[in-house]
């Protein structure tokens, strides 16, 4: 599977699990911060593919990882404060990490090939 439909299928695993969570005012602000941070990542991935140099297209990367690094800042919060069930958020949170790592190899791929 390729980054833009690992992402794309994670944004929807991460709209079901938000559906799923408590409606008390501080798991909606999170929720809504994560849903933004999560859907970022592919977006970013997409507008990549379609980029004018390889400046912006490592640029488009970089966002999408810092997009993944703050998603999984706010699954650990929702976890860590009890709001989700455990399991589920563990999955989501373990999927972030490989997709994160994804991106941070691809970024010094792209990094080093410029180099050549």
């Amino acid at each position: 599977m390729d980054s833009k439909t690992r992402t794309y299928q994670f944004a929807l695993r991460i709209m079901r699990f938000i559906d799923n969570l408590p409606k008390d005012i501080s798991t909606k602000v999170i929720s809504g911060q994560l849903l933004r941070s999560a859907t970022s990542i592919g977006a970013n991935i997409t507008e990549a593919k379609s980029s004018s140099s390889r400046k912006d297209f490592i640029n488009f990367f970089n966002h999408a990882l810092k997009s993944a690094n703050e998603t999984k800042y706010w699954l650990q919060l929702l976890k860590d404060s009890k709001k989700a069930e455990v399991e589920t958020i563990s999955l989501l949170i373990s999927e972030i990490e490989e997709i994160s790592n994804i991106l941070a190899s691809s970024i010094l791929t792209l990094k080093d090939q410029r180099k050549i």
